[in-house]
Parts: C-alpha cells; structure tokens; sequence
C-alpha cells in the first residue's frame, strides 16, 4: 500500500567550497539541477520534489529560477539536518527520500525501487549508500519523518548537523537495509564536486544522448565499453566532502586554479599533515586561529612564519594602519612615513646611513645583492643560509649534479631550477654556518663580491665566525650582508648582528618589523647604498603606507614591553621541557634554533613520519604544531605547558614506535609531509 505523501527533498546551494555554481552549470542548454529535477519528475511514486536551499542572497537566485517547478524551502547555510527537517515540516512529509542537488544522473527508476522496497517493509531508513555499489552520484535515501526529527533532536555534532543522515546511519536505535546493484560499481563517479567531474558528466551525456531516460544500466554498458571516460575523477574519493574540511576543500579548488596551490611554500598543508590540514583561516587573534569551519585552534607552529611577535591582530598596530587607510594608502605622491621609519631604524642602528624597502623577504635580498654587486664591481656571490626564491640564489644548484641540490643544506632540499637561466652557473657558491676554511677557500678561489649570511639560524657562531667574515670581506674588498629576515628582532631591538658586535655592510630586516603588515628593510652604509643609485630599482608597491605606518607603530610597541625579552624567555622555558621530555622517553631529541623559535628533531630514520603524527596529534587536540614554535607576545606558561603535555603522549607513542612495540605506519591517518620542495600535481 503506497505511503502518503513521499516528498523528494534535495539539498542544494551555489556556494560550495571547491565547486562553486556547480549546480548551475549546464548540459545541452540545461542547468545540472533542472536535469535532476527532470529526471525525478518521472518518478512513479514522488508526490512533491522539494528543493531546501541557504536563505540568502546568493542562493535566491536559485530559488527565483526554480520556484515554478518545484517547491521552495530556505532554511540554515550550515545545519543542514535543521533546514531539512523544517522544509520536511513544512510540507508534511511523512516519507522523505533525500536527494542531493549535485546528481545530475539520478535514475528515477533507482529511486522508485527503493521507496518501493521501503513501502513493503518495516525499516526507519533503506538507502543504496551504507555499503555503496551504485556510482557515486545515484544515492537515493528513504526515511519517515519521526526518524528525521529523533536525528534533529538528537544530532550535535557538526558533521552530522551538516550531512544529514550520518547520526542515522551510525546509530544502532534505527532499523536499517542497504540496497545493492547487481555488481560493484562504487568506484565510478557520476557527482560533480570538482571541475573534472563536469567534464566526464558531459562525455558521459554526449555518448547516452540517443538513449531516452538513461539510467543505471546504459550507464554500466556504457562502463564496459569505453571504461576510460569513467577513469577522469577517478582519483577522487567518494564522499571525500564528508571527510574533508571546508580549508581542505578549498584546496583542492585552488591547486586547479593556482600553481601550486597558494603563494607561500611554507603554508601548504603538505609541509604538515597532507589532505587533513586545515590550509586556510578565517580570523586569527593573539596566538589563535579560527578556520572556515569557526573552529578555533592555538597556533605552535609558524606565527605565519615569524611575521607576528606582537600576536595576530594586534589592536595598537591594525588601529594605527586603519586610520592612515582611512586618509588613502597609496597616492600620486609619497607618505612620509617612510622618512620617519627610517629615522626610527638608523637610530636604532647607527653604523648604518640609509635605508631602502620592499614588501617581501625574497624582494629585499634581490634589492640588497643589487646594490652589493653594484658597489663591488663584481658578479660573484657566497651565501649561507636561506635568502628567497630568486635566479641569483637557486642558480646554486646548477653548481651541483645532485638531484637535491647544493642548496639542500640551506633549509629546503629539492628547490627546483627551472626557468633558471643555467649561464648563471658558478655565481653563487654556499657555505656552512660556523664553515670559515669553506668560505675561505671560495673566496680564495673566485672573484667573489658579496658574502651574504643568515648570522643565526638553527646555531650560535662559533670560534669568532662572524668576526673572522668580517675581516675576510674587509681583507677582500667584499661587501658583507646580514640577511637577519628571520632573526631581527627576536633577541635584540633590531637586527641580532647588535648582540654579537659585529656589523655588515648591509643588513636585511622584515618580516616581524610590520608585525604581519608587509613591510621589509634594507640598511647600509651611505658608501654601498648609494651604488642603488647606479641600477633601476624601483616598484610601486614598495610606497604604499600601511608597511610603513604598521613599522612605526611596531617598534614603539616593541620597545615599549620589550617584546624580545619575553620571547625569548619563554623559548628558553619551552627548550628546557623539550629537553626534559626528550630524556624521559629516551628519544635523542636535537634542539635547535634561537630562544624565540625553537626546533627539534628525533634523530631517528622514521623521522618524517614522527614529524607528521606530531601534526596529527597535535590538531585532534586543536593545537596547530609540529616541531617548530615561533613565540609570541601571547604564548603564556598556560600555553606552552599545554603544548608539552600534549607532547608528552605523543613522544610516548614515538618511544614504543622506536621499540618497534607499535607500528607508525598503522597510528598514522595521513600521508606523510614533505620536507622540502615537491611539485603538486
């Protein structure tokens, strides 16, 4: 005996994260949706097709171009279990077959079977999805509508106010029957989430055109006979949007779109815990970070790579960059601000004579070994250390036949040279911190005319390294530059150079200098700086004011609580635990870097899988981490102590994986990260 009104109710919106618009994208003149609702229209046992939509603006478009075709409910963006029971409410449903807008294939006669089957049985919910044999893209749900208000009541968490049917499906109060087709076609995609997954809808529409209403069937003969149309998506997991959070799948979106991925190596989730990161933010204060699913996280890890001493959103710094926004922040002519930044510098470095910026770390290097090599006379350049993406840095690695690179010793292996012109072979030759006798014999052996360094990175200078560079490039006639990007002002006011006596001839600051505003420096003596004058140097966006103004503002603050100081502290305390935890669970733990970011690693062949289940651990507990912390203003003892009991359990696991008591490979649930730079397919 048919049920009374059996409503269809498909869940739908254009706003989804790595497919926008998706539904309305079209097929021989027709939108995704309108095929969808075709196709149920000739469902034998439908008695109403409901679409439930986000009420908002974008999604009344969609309302407004299908309300004359099927019934409309706006309901909740995000609880998606609330706007299905309501629009289930409203329309008096008392059987609900859950359909989702982004199956353009539904077959109607699936659906009628397993509504028929529902009909004739006693179960709360009868579906072809909790063992999947049909394709991705065909699910069909039937349920009545006490067993759909028992899951709105009942349902807390997020995952399950947003995908409907999985408190169902998990919870053993429900009677349940899966539905099976009659072979195993579960590895085949026919839903659109991803772009790719268009393409083979419309290859799969081209061949089926001449068969009217095709459905399941023609789709498998369709499989046997060209299976390769079918193979496009097929890397795509089926529900991967179930397991995937909002950042995750904006990811996805954005390595279609973006080479890459985004513009900042440092920031992709492979360098963590792969397809599980939360990749991207939508607000960040202090020491916190919310992603775009409002969760909230304590940032241990990078502090967006050293730029936010002062914590994120700090009131004092965005306040004074708001109100010169206010007042314009670009303009025909320059704002002063760059003068009295550069006062403000020079009085804090008084060996040097003036000043040049640029926005970015990678920039100012290139900025800086432009004037070296135009006051020097020569091409030749001797680094160590990490200095940016540019020609003149990676041309390093054409000196070496090694696949990672001479360069692999700089902080990042692999670091590619292509589109690196290979004439720029043996004009850049690396050296090791603390390696005088190496840098020696570079300078001996070539014409060299600029050494540029990093003057701290993972250790102290030892023996006087720093002094004896300086007399080697006193000795030599070379310019000596400080790339102190990272070190500046994070254990003195200024450039780390002022704590060692030891002055270059060009210094670099950035990064902490605007705290999180864009703004980078390049200090030198008037006699090397003026060379800039000799070569064209020169941006636009190197005189808009929000870098300036957030300068100044940062380093009053900065000197007012001496911010370098409780930074530092506060490392220290954070080196001494690890140390500690090290000892108690017998792991050779090396520690490293300045007080104020301090690194570890386990010296251990299983390394780069530790690293990953450290990241792992750490985001089950909300904690953005792994096995660098740049500190903050904003990381108390509460924090780090939290940090180290969290550790400690993790570094547990480590020592019985070290035992070979437990295997890593089965504790851990990602990929393992990257540890240099890799090409994202």
């Amino acid at each position: 005996m048919k049920k009374k009104n059996i409503v269809a109710i498909i869940q739908a919106r254009l706003t989804s994260s790595r497919f926008p618009n998706k539904i309305i994208q079209k097929i021989n003149n027709k939108t995704l949706i309108e095929l969808l609702i075709n196709r149920l229209e000739k469902s034998k046992y439908l008695d109403k097709i409901v679409l439930a939509v986000p009420k908002n603006k974008k999604n009344k478009l969609l309302s407004d171009k299908l309300k004359k075709q099927v019934k409309i409910f706006s309901g909740s963006e995000n609880d998606v279990l609330d706007r299905y029971f309501k629009a289930a409410k409203k329309f008096k449903a008392e059987t609900i077959v859950r359909i989702c807008g982004d199956c353009p294939f539904i077959d109607p006669k699936v659906v009628d079977k397993i509504v028929n089957f529902y009909q004739k049985n006693d179960f709360d919910y009868v579906s072809n999805t909790i063992k999947p044999t049909y394709p991705d893209g065909l699910d069909v749900e039937v349920f009545n509508f006490a067993t759909l208000k028992t899951t709105w009541i009942k349902a807390r968490s997020n995952t399950d106010r947003e995908h409907v049917t999985q408190f169902i499906i998990s919870n053993k109060i429900f009677k349940k029957k899966n539905l099976s087709y009659k072979e195993d076609l579960s590895n085949l995609r026919l839903t659109i989430d991803e772009k790719i997954d268009l393409k083979q809808i419309k290859q799969i529409y081209h061949e089926l055109k001449n068969y009217k209403n095709f459905g399941i069937e023609e789709i498998n003969k369709l499989y046997k006979k060209k299976p390769k149309i079918f193979k496009m998506n097929s890397e795509i997991n089926r529900n991967e949007g179930l397991i995937l959070n909002t950042g995750q799948k904006l990811w996805k979106r954005a390595k279609n779109i973006i080479p890459g991925g985004n513009m900042l190596l440092s920031k992709r989730p492979e360098m963590y815990l792969p397809n599980k990161w939360p990749t991207y933010y939508s607000k960040a204060k202090d020491c916190y970070v919310w992603d775009m699913d409002n969760v909230k996280y304590t940032d241990l890890s990078l502090m967006s790579v050293g730029t936010n001493i002062l914590g994120y959103a700090n009131s004092k710094i965005d306040n004074a960059v708001i109100k010169s926004i206010k007042k314009s922040n670009m303009s025909t002519l320059n704002c002063p601000e760059e003068i009295y930044l550069t006062e403000k510098l020079l009085d804090m470095h008084p060996h040097f004579d003036m000043a040049r910026y640029a926005r970015t770390g990678g920039e100012a290097n290139s900025i800086a070994i432009r004037i070296a090599r135009a006051s020097s006379g020569k091409d030749k350049v001797a680094i160590c250390g990490y200095h940016g993406w540019h020609d003149w840095y990676l041309s390093a690695n054409h000196n070496s036949n090694e696949k990672k690179g001479i360069l692999k010793d700089h902080l990042l292996a692999g670091l590619s040279t292509s589109g690196v012109p290979r004439n720029l072979k043996n004009t850049t030759y690396p050296f090791l911190f603390n390696d005088y006798k190496k840098l020696e014999e570079i300078c001996n052996k070539n014409k060299i005319g600029v050494i540029k360094m990093e003057i701290f990175r993972n250790f102290p200078p030892k023996s006087n390294f720093l002094k004896k560079v300086r007399n080697l490039a006193n000795k030599k006639n070379i310019v000596l530059i400080f790339d102190e990007c990272t070190s500046g002002f994070r254990e003195t006011f200024g450039g780390l150079h002022l704590k060692y006596k030891v002055n270059p001839d060009i210094c670099i600051l950035g990064k902490a200098l605007g705290n999180g505003f864009p703004i980078t420096t390049i200090l030198g003596s008037k006699k090397i700086m003026e060379a800039a004058q000799n070569t064209f140097i020169s941006s636009t966006f190197w005189t808009e004011r929000s870098g300036y103004v957030a300068g100044l503002k940062t380093l009053e603050e900065m000197k007012r609580i001496k911010s370098w100081n409780i930074i530092s502290k506060q490392g220290r305390k954070l080196k001494l635990k690890l140390a500690k935890l090290g000892q108690k669970h017998k792991l050779k733990l090396k520690i490293s870097g300045l007080s104020s970011c301090p690194s570890f690693i386990i010296n251990s062949d299983k390394w780069v899988k530790y690293k990953t289940y450290i990241s792992q651990e750490l985001l089950i507990k909300k904690i953005l981490g792994a096995n660098t912390t740049y500190l903050s203003i904003s990381h108390n003892d509460k924090i780090i102590n939290r940090y180290i009991n969290c550790l400690d359990k993790i570094f547990s696991k480590i020592r019985k994986c070290e035992n070979n008591d437990l295997d890593i490979d089965k504790i851990l649930n990602s990929d393992v990260c990257h540890t240099g730079f890799k090409r994202l397919n």
